[in-house]
């Protein structure tokens, strides 16, 4: 078990705080583990494990049985109680009991789950102004770089960056020792979970050949641009017919399950999100690899997903730049912060060159622009910043 102090950092203010820490993210990223981190960082601190009450719940599946539970095992407990609840969401009317031992009890309060529902309706009505979130990502390249090592003391970070292309970033992984089939059924496992319990039964959804055809299509195209009337028009040509809201609500099913992370456009020059041609990425590379496959195929689109989710760990606000008629892959801002990305395999080619430096002649302004690549030299100029991909994961400084 790695401590992911990233996300310890964040946490550690809001520790002993009246806030309810709310962990969220796809499912089995490590929001588990999370739990489990901070029940450490808690007995640093000088908490007892008997302050403890913890629940994944497997029976206890309503509020009312919950909250009594709780209120019973809390009888025996001297001072502040610890409450840990793992994939909340499993629980009926869960918010109106957190809310109830919030104000009944000296409590620190922490969930867990795996779907963005839990921020809104009833939970900003029970509990407004009185949580905190932390979004829990599979790991980073340098929590991976750091586990597979445990395991394969001898590998060098090139050759790791290649495993993790091809595995992601699902913590227990490790526990597999990477091996390749075994890796590939449990992540198969992971998907098949997420869309069956995340997705399907949370919505309602009936038609699950259809939304199959529509996530195939998605994670298929990742780092593209979405439309849903292009998704229509493909299941027209596979002899299937969709109403567009539909599609639209098919999909935002899959965002709220954290299995895809929408972008929106932004108009550089204007500064205001455009509310078409947004596009997706997909929570886990490796995943797309083993449901799917074409990761290698896909290169290029492969290494934009890692950079996305690695900017999101990092705190940054995303989107994608218009600028006249070109298009800068990421803008990246963060309070005062801004920084440009742009994202491709190799400068193999003249063309390449000044297609991916070219595109900030328009810009301006003096904020941070950078390329990167998996080039071993720095081919930075005119200002603009060159980056091995492998060393800008690894750098968080940035």
């Amino acid at each position: 078990m790695i401590t992911r102090e990233a996300y310890m950092k964040k946490i550690r203010p809001f520790i002993n705080s009246d806030l309810v820490k709310v962990l969220t993210g796809i499912r089995r990223c490590g929001k588990s583990v999370m739990l489990e981190l901070i029940k450490q960082e808690l007995l640093q601190q000088g908490a007892t494990e008997k302050q403890f009450i913890s629940f994944n719940f497997a029976h206890l599946c309503n509020a009312k049985a919950l909250h009594d539970e709780i209120i019973s095992q809390s009888k025996n407990i001297s001072g502040k109680i610890y409450l840990f609840f793992d994939e909340i969401q499993e629980v009926q009317d869960w918010e109106k009991c957190i809310n109830s031992l919030r104000v009944e009890l000296d409590c620190d309060i922490y969930i867990t789950g795996s779907n963005a529902k839990l921020l809104s309706g009833e939970l900003a009505t029970y509990l407004a102004g009185r949580y905190v979130e932390f979004i829990i990502y599979p790991f980073s390249f340098a929590e991976f770089n750091e586990l597979y090592k445990t395991v394969f003391p001898n590998t060098s970070a090139h050759d790791c960056f290649k495993k993790y292309l091809h595995f992601g970033g699902m913590p227990y992984l490790a526990a597999l020792q990477y091996d390749e089939e075994a890796c590939k059924q449990y992540l198969q496992d992971v998907y098949t979970s997420v869309e069956l319990k995340d997705i399907v039964k949370r919505n309602t959804i009936r038609d699950v050949d259809m939304l199959d055809r529509i996530l195939t299509y998605v994670t298929a195209n990742i780092g593209t641009i979405f439309s849903a009337n292009v998704i229509a028009k493909y299941l027209k040509s596979e002899g299937r017919s969709m109403a567009i809201e539909t599609i639209i609500n098919y999909v935002k099913a899959c965002t709220d399950a954290f299995l895809f992370y929408q972008v929106k456009r932004q108009d550089v020059q204007g500064k205001k999100l455009l509310a078409i041609n947004e596009k997706y990425y997909v929570a886990d590379h490796g995943i797309r690899e083993a449901v799917f496959g074409g990761n290698m195929k896909d290169i290029n689109l492969i290494l934009e997903n890692i950079v996305y989710l690695e900017l999101l760990r990092r705190g940054y606000k995303v989107s994608v730049g218009k600028i006249d008629n070109k298009e800068i892959d990421f803008v990246c801002e963060k309070q005062d912060q801004k920084l440009y990305i742009q994202v491709t395999y190799l400068l193999a080619a003249e063309e390449t060159i000044q297609r991916e430096f070219g595109v900030y002649s328009s810009i301006t302004d003096n904020y941070p622009k950078y390329v990167l690549s998996l080039d071993e030299f720095d081919m930075s100029r005119d200002g603009i910043i060159h980056k091995n991909i492998r060393d800008f994961l690894l750098d968080n400084d940035i």
